[in-house]
């Protein structure tokens, strides 16, 4: 079954956004030329604890940090009890920060991790909503208590926002393209965490972290491109990612929004909301902006196809996986990505 056949059967009319078809077969993730500058990170509750152990480990190669419906880095120390009574529900309490932090600085010691100077100079933008009820809108503190610890100057860097009622996911703006069908109740969340919300979150996000709209484009001003993801050896990545590629970009210069969904939001499964609604694919036509939509799939180990925030994807002999660092395998798989994308086209 085709992904685009998948989504019928689910009812989900692909409806004005058809127009980014991706290839039937996926191909190699094209080498861009993209621009090494203002590259960010974004996503949203294990796309969100991912996105922050991205710019934690490389923090010299981003330059925007987005977190979405998710609390600290580094939260669940390798443990998968942490991360689940403290990480997303607190039955055990808050999480530990001075513990987390002597984590980071063993990290650092061996260079596992960027260095504070490059962290300090990172914008980062925070959203959770009041009525979650998968991750515990506290953890968002804890994250912005670290954030505030770590950047240079957090009135100027550190943007916050919530909703007080909203569920889990990531809000869209009335305006979406979405059908109705492929959205969830704002308040009571579910289904593929896309919420209904009447908040444009990656207009605030991208517009935070990267200034105001430069053009006023379509989101068919590019095409949305399916790619082999096999060449990267790392557990629990699906067989295919994929990557809106702005007509603006095919020659090169463009910079790159790392995209990643949260658990039960993968393409896997044959469910493209994210990819396709969830409001990024038109900022980057706007800003001239290559957005990379890296793949998790569900698996024994990980059974919502979640990215790997809590140690899954490491041996099973280490007693302390590295997942939250330089040497975690999905870490490099998506830098490694993220280098293709930035390599010149004469470089295969």
């Amino acid at each position: 079954m085709t992904l685009k056949t998948a989504l019928l059967a689910a009812g989900l009319c692909l409806g004005p956004a058809a127009a980014l078809q991706a290839q039937e077969t996926p191909g190699t993730l094209p080498a861009l030329a993209a621009s090494r500058e203002a590259a960010s990170v974004i996503g949203v509750s294990s796309g969100g604890y991912m996105a922050a152990q991205l710019a934690v480990a490389w923090p010299s190669r981003f330059a925007g940090l987005g977190v979405v419906a998710a609390g600290p880095w580094g939260c669940a120390q390798g443990k998968l009890g942490l991360a689940l009574g403290q990480c997303m529900f607190t039955r055990l309490g808050p999480p530990d920060l001075d513990a987390i932090e002597a984590r980071h600085e063993g990290y650092q010691a061996r260079d596992l991790a960027g260095p504070d100077g490059a962290l300090a100079r990172l914008r980062a933008f925070v959203w959770h909503g009041g009525s979650d009820r998968i991750v515990d809108p506290t953890l968002s503190d804890a994250l912005i208590e670290q954030l505030n610890g770590w950047l240079a100057s957090p009135d100027e860097q550190l943007r916050v926002v919530r909703d007080g009622h909203a569920a889990h996911g990531w809000p869209v703006g009335a305006d979406t393209r979405a059908p109705t069908a492929a959205l969830a109740d704002c308040e009571k969340g579910g289904g593929g965490h896309l919420l209904a919300c009447d908040r444009d979150l990656a207009t605030e996000a991208m517009t935070w972290l990267h200034g105001g709209p430069e053009s006023e484009s379509d989101v068919t001003a590019g095409r949305l491109v399916r790619f082999d993801q096999s060449a990267q050896d790392a557990r629990g990545l699906a067989d295919a990612g994929y990557v809106f590629i702005p007509e603006a970009c095919q020659a090169g210069g463009c910079p790159v929004t790392i995209a990643l969904h949260g658990c039960e939001m993968s393409a896997a499964a044959g469910d493209e909301r994210f990819v396709r609604y969830s409001g990024l694919n038109a900022r980057a036509a706007d800003k001239r902006r290559i957005v990379l939509y890296p793949q998790a799939e569900p698996s024994l180990a990980n059974p919502k196809g979640c990215w790997d925030w809590w140690g899954f994807a490491e041996s099973a002999w280490q007693l302390d996986p590295l997942h939250d660092s330089r040497d975690g395998s999905q870490v490099e798989a998506l830098m490694s990505m993220l280098d293709r994308l930035q390599a010149a086209p004469d470089s295969d």
